[in-house]
């Protein structure tokens, strides 16, 4: 018993036959095999080269001389300029609509929460599609636009179609069905952050827009991120049907348009689809970045503490050797 308290902790009895400097033999690691990984890559790889080669020699349907002759025409580049304008401009109202409508879905007041969960069974239980079609004959339905007592001359009267142009009509029948499913993503990420850190805003004294100004949204912003860069590459994909409004100045009428004069389908769905992805991947790459500017600290987690001395170098003492140090079976009303 003496001899294993008077030994350094930590310190094991080496085995038997091999001295306590012996180095430990390391461990011979075999990397497993996996060849049906490699089977598959190679197939995958001869699969894509056959595509291409197929699409580059035996296809003359794809006509590649005129995908590059109308990769850049005026016209197209003009398109895919209306096509950016109809996305950022409808995602722009569509976030600050879906925020106003995600705090009424969370408001303490039952008018206010009904009047928001009206408005996303609506816009969400209703096609895109036949929206537009609808905000088109806006001008119809509503000839003019009246201000005044009713009953009365109007004071003001403004011809709808004067007021509201094709361009106007699709931004607004865009921005009214996205806001719909932004306010689900902002009341998720709302519903996301913890609430003692409004309590804690709260009691810090922060009023109501400064703590989900700079306590609640920049955490949100983690949850909402993410689906909000789904939506946006989305909506640059849906801004192809506000033909339905009809506003023809978009990519992929203005394709369509040049198709219908060169008798050339295939090629200008392919130019059309070619700005598509160019749009989407810069549009990807804002989006990593946005995610990871909103993740800062997130997947940080601090180092392992680490002992200052070797556990070797501490020794077991028996009681009392330690001056000034009494035990405790020594102490007034200690033990045996």
């Amino acid at each position: 018993m003496s001899d294993m308290q008077s030994r350094p902790a930590g310190s094991e009895t080496p085995p038997a036959g091999t001295g306590s400097d012996t180095p430990p033999e390391a461990i011979k690691a075999i990397k497993l095999r996996h060849p049906w990984r490699i089977v598959l890559a190679v197939v995958l790889v001869l699969l894509v080269v056959l595509f291409v080669v197929d699409a580059a020699v035996n296809r003359p349907v794809y006509n590649w001389p005129e995908v590059g002759k109308y990769l850049f025409d005026t016209r197209v580049v003009e398109a895919a300029g209306y096509t950016l304008q109809l996305t950022v401009y409808s995602m722009v109202i569509a976030i600050i609509l879906g925020i106003v409508l995600a705090v009424m879905r969370l408001s303490p007041n039952p008018v206010v929460k009904s009047v928001a969960w009206v408005y996303l069974w609506l816009f969400r239980g209703t096609p895109v599609y036949v929206q537009l079609v609808f905000w088109g004959l806006v001008g119809v339905i509503y000839k003019s636009i009246d201000v005044g007592i009713p009953g009365n001359e109007p004071w003001i009267s403004i011809v709808t179609s004067d007021l509201l142009s094709y361009f106007a009509l699709a931004i607004i029948g865009l921005a009214l069905n996205e806001a719909a499913y932004m306010a689900e993503i902002v009341r998720a990420g709302l519903l996301a952050v913890d609430r003692g850190q409004e309590e804690a805003a709260t009691a810090l004294g922060l009023g109501w827009w400064h703590t989900m100004s700079r306590v609640i949204l920049p955490q949100a912003m983690r949850v909402i991120i993410p689906p909000t860069g789904n939506e946006v590459i989305s909506m640059l994909k849906t801004t192809s049907l506000v033909i339905a409004v009809p506003f023809t100045l978009e990519l992929f009428t203005r394709t369509q348009d040049i198709a219908a004069k060169t008798y050339q389908p295939v090629p200008m769905l392919i130019v059309a689809s070619i700005w598509y992805l160019a749009i989407t991947s810069v549009l990807m790459v804002g989006q990593y970045y946005l995610e990871k500017h909103y993740a800062k600290g997130v997947d940080q987690r601090p180092a392992p503490q680490k002992p200052t001395v070797e556990t070797s170098a501490v020794t077991a003492v028996e009681p009392g050797e330690l001056p000034g140090v009494v035990p405790p079976s020594n102490r007034p009303g200690g033990g045996a």
